[in-house]
């Protein structure tokens, strides 16, 4: 879908052009835009207005066209440049914008939405005592919108008997993924555990898509492995 402003066709072009300069006359001097630049807006509308002219005439020749391209070239540039300085600073209003053809800017906040799709991963096991969560995805392969930026929050617990106080530790078996008391947000596709001295222990995963305002999807597959 296009959505650059200024028109591709040059007789659209042409006439936004001439738009702006019927709107700059009346309003010009009260937007503070100096008589200048207005000025350069015209003679460029002039120009490319006769070299259109020529380059659609019985007569038109390469030099036509070459100088039709130069001209229409040039007043995309200006119109580019005089809407960056001086279109979206006060003392313009959106009635003004939509005067100019212009879109006034959105400032309604696209609403975001919680993710819907649970996800899963692969367990692989690089060496002793490591653990790797891969190939992090949506289950069935629906993703969350992708306009909302989000990521996914890992939970994960070990059972088994306790080794030392400072290691993890789950006691009973998990319902869900609310009963593993560690997690960690991510935005990779695969991530990397090192359960040093819980070999031959059991830990549980569980994954959910999370976006940056919180809000949570659903909780997807308890995973279980044996730590090597």
């Amino acid at each position: 879908m296009r959505s650059d402003w200024l028109p591709s066709k040059r007789t659209e072009r042409l006439v936004m052009a001439k738009t702006w300069s019927a709107v700059l006359a009346a309003s010009g001097p009260a937007w503070e835009i100096p008589f200048p630049e207005i000025a350069i807006l015209n003679i460029k509308i002039t120009k490319s207005q006769e070299s259109l002219d020529a380059a659609q005439s019985a007569s038109r020749d390469k030099i036509n066209t070459a100088t039709c391209n130069q001209t229409f070239d040039s007043l995309a540039a200006y119109m580019r440049d005089l809407k960056e300085r001086r279109f979206f600073v006060p003392p313009l209003t959106y009635a003004d914008l939509i005067a100019l053809e212009l879109t006034p800017p959105d400032t309604n906040p696209t609403p975001i939405s919680a993710p819907t799709a649970q996800v899963e991963a692969d367990l692989t096991f690089p060496g002793i005592h490591l653990v790797e969560l891969k190939n992090i995805r949506p289950v069935g392969g629906l993703a969350p919108d992708p306009m909302n930026d989000y990521g996914v929050r890992i939970y994960w617990g070990i059972m088994g008997p306790a080794i030392a106080p400072d290691k993890f530790r789950l006691d009973g078996a998990p319902v869900n993924g609310d009963d593993l008391p560690y997690s960690k947000f991510t935005r990779r596709h695969k991530e990397f555990f090192d359960f040093d001295g819980e070999s031959g222990n059991t830990v549980l995963f569980c994954l959910r898509y999370e976006n940056l305002t919180g809000q949570a999807g659903p909780l997807g597959p308890i995973l279980k492995a044996v730590i090597p």
